[in-house]
């Protein structure tokens, strides 16, 4: 696991207080009044930025919203919090089974949960995925106003039959695209390549209204993969809050948990040519030490990784959150590990910045389960200390 680092930062005495500010929706919470800290100009590091969140249960799914605001789900209480920028809570929503949540760019919530089913007569809680309308009357907007307008069930989006294994699959986590189509892994038991809807264990292609489009093939050197993805877990588009900027190509970034995968984290990237259209895993070469001293691509680098994502206001950073080793990863999106130094270092190589390590500390965690970023801060799940992080990079202060 990344060791403890709370002496490195021994230095950083100073923590950041947030402060509850009015407005959402257009109005920008000022973080301006974050001081910061005293810092040798050669340290680049993740700081911790104060208080933690520590109104929750077992908070497991996080994101940073295109509506400006935060959406944290608990699966203890089995509720979706929304808060400002300050960390500041606005409301909740109860929603049955809920694990994980995305946002559309119609500011729609995208929400994984359960729900209980009647099938030849037998009962079953499946997994489904919850479109969840904000709007309320006129231009009000808000946790408060949701209504459920629509509910994919598993299996029922691709067929009309049910099998034993069905009640075993599960959705795991959603990537919206620039259109709204999205992205969902799944995984199940039956990963039979051949079988009508592919293996259980896939990355799916849903399109803007909820309609299911195809499980993704991945082509390589070796040939085209219908069960290219073992056992599917975190994913992250390209296309990324703010919204005024919010775009970006088909691509995305998955995790795997699968233990016999080496390389348990990948960029896919979606080629379009005058032949047609593919997926295709992205080659990230190791770079030599002279550049960075660790790479994305780096084989059995990662021990369960449950969530990545990718930055969307062009710092262009890959986060993996790995709950095995209790810690969080930075990466470039090329794939080396660490952020480029600041003007004045005295070395050009890439400093690593990942952190983590099993404790309390305010650079450590407990069974961390899912990352969102906003105005450059980073907000963790630290599912087992019932909390929520968030830390900024020293160099982001100046």
């Amino acid at each position: 696991m990344i060791r403890n680092t709370t002496t490195t930062f021994s230095f950083l005495a100073l923590l950041f207080l947030l402060v509850s500010c009015e407005g959402f929706l257009g109005k920008k919470t000022n973080t301006d009044f974050i001081e910061a800290p005293e810092y040798l100009p050669r340290e680049v590091a993740y700081v911790p930025v104060q208080p933690a969140l520590n109104q929750f249960v077992n908070p497991v799914d996080i994101i940073a919203g295109f509506d400006e605001l935060i959406y944290v789900v608990d699966d203890a209480t089995e509720e979706i919090v929304s808060l400002d920028e300050s960390g500041r809570e606005l409301s909740r929503l109860n929603v049955k089974g809920v694990k994980s949540i995305a946002q559309n760019r119609k500011l729609d919530l995208l929400a994984i949960g359960k729900i209980d089913q009647t099938v030849a007569g037998q009962d079953f809680e499946l997994t489904c995925i919850y479109k969840i309308d904000l709007h309320g009357a006129g231009n009000t907007f808000g946790l408060q106003y949701a209504r459920i307008t629509d509910t994919i069930i598993h299996p029922f989006y691709f067929k009309s039959t049910f099998s034993s294994s069905d009640a075993q699959v599960e959705f795991n986590k959603i990537a919206v695209l620039e259109d709204n189509r999205f992205y969902v892994t799944r995984t199940g038991v039956d990963n039979n390549a051949q079988k009508f809807g592919g293996p259980d264990d896939a990355v799916l292609l849903f399109s803007a209204d909820g309609d299911y489009i195809t499980p993704v093939s991945v082509s390589t050197p070796n040939g085209l993969f219908r069960d290219f993805f073992k056992k599917p877990i975190g994913i992250s588009s390209f296309v990324q809050p703010p919204q005024v900027s919010a775009g970006g190509p088909d691509h995305f970034v998955y995790t795997s948990i699968d233990q016999n995968t080496s390389i348990k984290v990948q960029v896919i990237d979606f080629i379009e040519t005058d032949f047609g259209s593919s997926f295709e895993p992205r080659i990230l070469l190791e770079s030599d030490n002279t550049l960075a001293d660790g790479n994305l691509a780096t084989p059995d680098k990662f021990e369960k990784p449950v969530a990545t994502l990718l930055t969307g206001d062009g710092t262009n950073f890959i986060f993996v959150i790995d709950q095995e080793k209790d810690s969080l990863y930075q990466f470039t999106v090329t794939g080396l590990e660490g952020v480029k130094p600041p003007a004045g270092a005295a070395s050009s190589k890439y400093q690593i910045a990942s952190f983590g390590g099993t404790g309390e500390g305010l650079t450590q965690f407990n069974n961390p389960t899912a990352i969102a970023y906003k105005n450059r801060i980073v907000w963790v799940c630290d599912a087992g200390n019932k909390r929520i992080l968030r830390f900024k990079l020293t160099i982001d202060f100046q």
